[in-house]
């Protein structure tokens, strides 16, 4: 069992940066792979964004590309997601997972574990 812990969300203004972080903790002996999704009040969950087990490659969605980025902390079971140039499409509640996959992470279906969340919320 893998327990994910997230945080750094907020309120923030438009174009304002945020990072969040994400810890696991259990049973991290397993290399797997990390990922963040979000959630708006009355749409559905979307992915955002991921890293491989190895940090050798990153995942982004096209809503976010060029204003988000992924990447390891020092610690191999942690893992941060940089928000520049926010915008109030952007505020949801953001949900970290964990996947066995190496690859191939843009998928709802592919993480096995998942955290509580952190809401995000973007001012005009």
């Amino acid at each position: 069992q893998v327990h994910l812990i997230e945080s750094g969300g907020g309120l923030v203004r438009a174009g304002d940066s945020l990072r969040l972080s994400c810890t696991a903790s259990g049973d991290t002996s397993d290399t797997y792979s990390l990922g963040w999704f979000r959630q708006a009040p009355g749409k559905e969950r979307e992915f955002v964004c991921a890293i491989s087990w190895a940090g050798d490659t990153t995942y982004t969605a096209a809503s976010v590309k060029g204003r988000f980025t992924i990447s390891r902390g020092n610690l191999k079971n942690t893992v941060h997601l940089q928000m520049n140039s926010l915008r109030p499409e952007d505020t949801a509640v953001y949900q970290c997972a964990a996947s066995f996959r190496a690859y191939e992470l843009e998928g709802l279906n592919e993480y096995h574990y998942w955290g509580q969340g952190t809401q995000v919320t973007v001012s005009s």
